[in-house]
């Protein structure tokens, strides 16, 4: 039988898809990249992906794990230049998430999303241990620990677990499912996925693992400490790799353990307007370093950002606000559905829904709180500023002596100003996209930059010069401001080669003793280093999961790199 007969049978022919044209979502990036592959193939539950794994490895064909698709560097979709047929193996249709010890802890299978974790959680009043932006795209809990992704709570830091179980091709070319989950479900894969999917196991009494941890040690330390010369996170931080953590598709994952922790009472937004990036980074050093209770997030927009998203992010924004993000992978399926479509008939220019969508939202008023649109008018640059129980009145106390003297002023948002301002910053990170697809016939290009700055570093915003400036249409600077990681996205003018003027923009970013990519996984856009490669050669010896990942070789045994 050949691959595709083997797959077929076990998750059945409305599972696998081989049409290049309806595959074509799950081989594209976000931002960019497309590769080929065999087959696509969506196991229902972890027995039909072991099985799925099984058929794979004896047949010598290259693993691209994926969930969402939500990487903005190609690190979950196929690549070029394989020597080995490809096949993705999508975990969305396995959901569902465990809680255990009275929901001190919770169990998150492949296609668990951070949305769906962060509402179970909510029913019991606790919340998970990191919180990003991308959940507003669908992206995946296992995603995010897979790529180390940041997150927005300054308290908590990156995803993160030492506890999993996951499918494994050892040195020996021999695949095995690995439980280090520490709960015991048996010896054989058979018996531990059974027990794991039909909870034969105490939920409310699972022992805490002794040696193993289930979030991020000690980020608020690292995040106080503001004379260090170092970045508080980024991607390749080698405290931060242990087997699927970091693991960028090297390894399959079935399930992760994750600490919850409670949730937080009332909360205040503080709305923070300047025309001075040194007054922020003031800010931001006196709270970091003498604040008794750090804030929960600070995230920073920069004005052009803010006016670009409100043209180019409002349809977003209208649709997170009106009906959730619960429904955004669904939606996301079906525009990808539209523009296959629509791709067959030469009338239509590519990304119509888009370009559709972009004309619809103008139709509407504008969405953002009046407060906050005069500071648009005022000032440049923007700081949301979260903070929880007696941190409120710590904030305000300081926010108020420290306006009579600095440039610039506060306000602290209603609920509902809070909400809208949040959501706005998270759009932003698909304006450039949305930017060049309307502006298609330009033939722009895109440059998205995350990058790590020291902890130390005092002049935080960027000065390009001259002939960089000259190259470029509108920067997007939007970021999590208090641990320094800034996004950096960059619309070209047309006929500059992005390729060239990322290796311009790198250089100067070394200069600053910048890291890159700050949270994003390396994909196939960014070398990886040495300590991420030895982490990819530890998970993967034979070189079997996502090849070429971190611009490292393809070749089966990692040839000579």
């Amino acid at each position: 039988m050949t691959t595709v007969q083997e797959l077929t049978d076990i998750v059945g022919n409305n599972h696998i898809i081989t049409s290049a044209s309806k595959s074509l979502r799950y081989r594209k990036g976000y931002r960019s990249g497309q590769g080929d592959a065999l087959a696509v193939v969506l196991p229902g539950n972890m027995m039909e992906l072991w099985q799925v794994l099984k058929v794979l490895h004896a047949h010598n064909t290259i693993i691209i794990m994926q969930a969402s698709n939500t990487s903005l560097t190609e690190g979950s979709i196929p690549a070029p230049g394989y020597d080995r047929e490809c096949v993705v193996v999508n975990g969305t249709r396995i959901k569902g998430v465990q809680l255990i010890n009275h929901g001190e802890e919770a169990l998150a299978f492949p296609g668990t999303t951070l949305f769906k974790l962060e509402n179970t959680l909510k029913a019991i009043n606790r919340e998970p241990h990191s919180v990003i932006g991308s959940s507003n795209l669908g992206a995946s809990v296992i995603g995010g620990i897979n790529n180390n992704s940041g997150g927005a709570l300054i308290q908590r830091g990156p995803a993160y677990t030492e506890l999993s179980l996951y499918a494994q091709i050892d040195a020996n070319d021999e695949l095995h499912l690995v439980n280090h989950l520490g709960i015991d479900l048996g010896d054989t894969p058979e018996e531990m996925i059974n027990n794991l999917e039909n909870r034969n196991f105490d939920i409310d009494k699972v022992p805490k693992d002794e040696k193993r941890v289930g979030h991020n040690r000690d980020y608020e330390s690292r995040v106080r400490n503001i004379g260090s010369h170092t970045p508080t996170r980024y991607n390749a931080d080698p405290n931060e790799l242990y087997e699927v953590s970091g693991a960028s598709g090297k390894l399959a994952a079935f399930a992760v353990r994750l600490d919850t922790f409670p949730k937080e009472g009332a909360s205040q937004v503080f709305y923070i307007g300047t025309n001075e990036p040194a007054v922020l980074e003031k800010l931001r050093r006196h709270i970091l370093s003498e604040f008794k209770n750090l804030p929960v997030s600070g995230e920073y927009m920069h004005k052009e950002a803010y006016d670009l998203a409100k043209k180019y992010g409002k349809d977003s924004l209208l649709v997170i606000d009106t009906i959730g993000t619960n429904m955004l992978p669904y939606l996301f399926s079906l525009k990808s559905t539209a523009e296959r479509i629509l791709g067959h008939i030469p009338t239509f220019k590519p990304y119509f829904p888009d370009r559709m969508l972009q004309h619809v939202g103008q139709v509407f008023p504008n969405q953002l709180p009046k407060r906050i649109e005069a500071y648009s008018d005022k000032y440049e640059h923007y700081l949301q500023l979260k903070m929880v129980g007696e941190g409120i009145d710590e904030a305000r106390q300081y926010l108020k002596e420290f306006f009579k003297t600095e440039s610039g002023d506060y306000l602290e948002c209603t609920p509902s100003e809070a909400d809208r301002a949040a959501t706005h910053r998270y759009v932003t990170a698909g304006v450039a996209i949305r930017y060049q697809e309307v502006f298609q016939n330009k033939k722009l290009d895109i440059l998205p930059l995350d990058i790590a700055l020291p902890r130390n570093e005092l002049d935080w915003f960027e000065h390009l010069p001259k002939e960089i400036e000259d190259k470029i249409e509108h920067k997007l600077y939007y970021g999590h401001f208090l641990d320094h990681v800034m996004h950096q996205d960059y619309i070209l003018k047309p006929g500059v080669d992005p390729h060239e003027l990322k290796l311009e923009m790198l250089k100067l970013l070394d200069k600053r003793g910048a890291i890159y990519p700050a949270e994003h996984n390396v994909g196939h856009l960014y070398h990886a280093a040495s300590t991420l490669v030895n982490h990819y050669k530890r998970n993967d010896p034979t070189n079997s999961f996502n090849p070429g990942v971190g611009l490292t070789t393809m070749e089966k045994y990692w040839g000579n790199y």
